[in-house]
């Protein structure tokens, strides 16, 4: 079946010219591989292309919708899977380089598309023909559909009924409206922590993405407390980037949501179809790390406080200084260097930022046979900073197009993530499209192992995009749950420092390949403050379920200050109650929470250590393995199994597929040294 292409005749036409330019979303784009033509997009195509693609999916779901066939998987689900091509090439580039270039104008841009692309969505979720259309095929006979359709087929049957078709049209209305003000007000935030981020790089003159290495070098006690106070109070200084009343307000939206789609809270909401499915489950498992993990924290607090006693004695601080917040990141290093005889500064030079991207492209190499091809002169959206590369199977067919985009600037947000410029899929006639996936980072030149880390963390999410083998968009790659998706880029970190790999690519700038006695070091410390590290991301992970946990908040938070304190009252209650070391924090406090408040993380922070638990126990059984993280037919099974197959299939069955039996939480809580 042919995909099916609308143009109206004078509006769409109007759109496409201006100045006899054409817009470049409106049109095939002649580049190589398909690469967006970055160079010929101008800030003034993009309203007019959501306009004109909404206009086409419109029409294309009404072709839908009226045909007089009897609703079938091939004349329903897959036009709809292939429908909205200029909306998706719109949205791979729009939301990428708003993200990595913003300016005020692709602010505007961006503000301007929230209630376009929520008018637009809602128009679908309660396209009452469609759905019944969908229905019919999933409440039919669907033994002669693929397990890859019959996913794809519950996907589509699902997302209505969580987005409201079965409510009275009053309700639906509202529906429109909290979804619209979520959007607008999310993406605010966003704006907001990045202008903190901006603020705070001003004021200190390093940007948020170095605060633990400031943290761990800077001797003087009171500038590591300005840094620690400024840090941890973003989005909370009662100026124009405050985000206290807007997370309060989007917390309202979010309860408001749940309980007109019959749910208590939203945390019950969301997790409906995730693998923990409820709040409870998510509560348990976190608080039985928690335990684990302060109780290690504490001993991690006595052997730092011995060597501050040892500060106190020589006179360099007052007599009966305890760690606080602010000393931790200093230290902590004090006593890995102590303990391990290893220094950040003695690391870096072996991980110069070309050679930790050879690195994650050998072990890709070596475990499932892919290979890099660096592309130059291809379109980029920041030529000064974005490198390409054509990615290729073990037989030099193309897997899809790979960007990084390391270095911090300014218009970057802070983090690192991976995203999908152009997903795979098969197109009507049977062609396959083969995905562009961006690794973006704030990352140094010359990087620690933190850094190391991420780079394989973000490049396996970027695998798990590139080796999919689906038919269909919406579960192609890493379109699985959020309490899922995390497995894959965590199990790549287990390669960054394996002796085997690190020969090959861990060399200085005089091509002197990084001594083993070294490499022990560094894998002997990998497991050093686990108990700071852990506590403070299930610290942020309990915040982000009980913020959403709650079926009301207070009516009459109506300003800044009384959201304020709120919020400051609630982090102070939580912590008590979960027994977070005083001289923890959590890792993102309400106000710069990112992940849950502009990201589409929210409820889901968890799925990080819900998905290491898969991850480390995966791994066990490479290391369990006479041949050891290299066994390449245990590789190849986690690529067939895993990485090829997306969302295809339910993430436990795949996991039993894998392992031969559901996972075990013990190599977790080995792999973060808590057992």
């Amino acid at each position: 079946m042919k995909r099916v292409f609308y143009c109206a005749s004078l509006a769409i036409i109007a759109m496409m010219s201006s100045c006899n330019r054409t817009n470049p979303f409106l049109t095939e784009w002649d580049t190589p591989y398909g690469i967006p033509p970055f160079d010929k997009i101008k800030i003034s195509d993009y309203i007019p292309a959501v306009k004109a693609g909404i206009e086409q999916q419109d029409a294309e779901i009404e072709t839908i919708t009226s045909n007089p066939e009897a609703p079938t998987f091939e004349n329903t689900i897959l036009p709809l899977e292939l429908s909205g091509s200029i909306l998706s090439k719109v949205e791979g580039v729009l939301y990428n380089v708003a993200e990595t270039d913003r300016s005020d104008a692709l602010d505007a841009v961006v503000e301007e598309s929230i209630p376009l692309f929520s008018d637009h969505e809602a128009n679908i979720s309660f396209n009452k023909a469609l759905y019944e259309r969908i229905a019919a095929i999933y409440n039919g006979d669907q033994s002669a559909l693929t397990r890859e359709q019959q996913m794809v087929l519950k996907k589509h049957y699902e997302s209505f009924e969580r987005e409201g078709i079965g409510l009275p049209e009053e309700k639906q209305a509202r529906l429109r409206e909290i979804n619209a003000e979520i959007a607008a007000k999310t993406q605010k935030i966003g704006n907001n922590i990045l202008a903190e981020s901006n603020a705070f790089k001003e004021k200190f003159g390093f940007s948020v993405s170095a605060y633990p290495e400031k943290m761990t070098t800077t001797e003087d006690r009171e500038l590591r407390k300005a840094y620690n106070e400024a840090y941890t109070t973003r989005g909370h200084n009662g100026n124009e980037n405050d985000n206290a009343l807007l997370v309060i307000e989007v917390l309202r939206l979010r309860q408001e949501k749940a309980k007109l789609l019959g749910f208590g809270n939203s945390a019950a909401y969301t997790l409906d179809n995730k693998m923990a499915k409820t709040p409870a489950t998510v509560d348990n498992f976190l608080r039985g790390i928690m335990q684990a993990s302060t109780a290690k924290a504490r001993e991690e607090i006595v052997d730092m406080q011995k060597i501050m006693d040892e500060d106190i004695a020589a006179g360099k601080l007052p007599a009966g200084s305890k760690i606080e917040q602010w000393d931790w990141w200093y230290y902590a290093e004090k006593v890995r260097k102590a303990k391990f005889d290893l220094d950040d500064e003695e690391v870096r030079p072996y991980f110069q930022m070309d050679s930790v991207r050879k690195g994650v492209f050998l072990a890709a190499n070596k475990l499932y046979g892919v290979q890099m091809e660096e592309l130059n002169g291809v379109p980029a959206y920041n030529p000064d900073c974005v490198q390409t590369y054509k990615v290729m199977d073990a037989d030099g067919g193309l897997l899809g197009i790979f960007t990084t985009d390391y270095l911090p600037r300014d218009s970057k947000r802070g983090g690192a993530w991976m995203n999908n410029v152009r997903e795979q899929y098969f197109d009507a006639d049977g062609n396959e499209v083969r995905p562009i996936i961006v690794n973006v980072g704030n990352l140094s030149e010359y990087m620690n192992v933190d850094d190391v880390q991420t780079v394989f963390h973000e490049f396996g999410h970027a695998l798990h995009g590139l080796l999919t083998k689906c038919h269909y968009a919406s579960v192609s790659g890493t379109a699985v749950t959020r309490d899922f998706v995390e497995m894959f880029s965590q199990f790549n970190e287990n390669w960054a420092f394996q002796p085997e790999l690190l020969c090959c690519y861990a060399n200085n700038a005089e091509g002197e390949t990084i001594p083993a006695s070294l490499v022990e070091k560094i894998n002997n410390s990998l497991k050093f403050n686990q108990g700071f590290m852990t506590t403070e991301l299930c610290a942020a992970s309990l915040l982000d379920l009980k913020w959403h946990e709650l079926a009301d908040i207070p009516e009459d938070i109506t300003t800044r200050e009384q959201a304020t304190a709120f919020i400051d009252a609630f982090e102070a209650k939580l912590a008590a109650e979960v027994g977070l070391n005083p001289e923890i924090t959590y890792r993102y406090r309400t106000t710069y929470f990112n992940h849950i408040f502009s990201s589409g993380y929210n409820t889901g922070y968890y799925g990080y250590l819900w998905s290491e638990v898969l991850d480390k126990d995966a791994f066990s059984l490479f290391e369990a393995s006479a041949d050891g993280p290299f066994d390449l037919a245990l590789a190849k099974k986690f690529k067939e199994t895993f990485l090829e197959r997306g969302g295809s299939e339910d993430p436990m069955t795949l996991y039993v597929e894998f392992a031969g039996r559901e996972p075990d939480s013990e190599a977790f809580l080995r792999g973060r040294g808590l057992r």
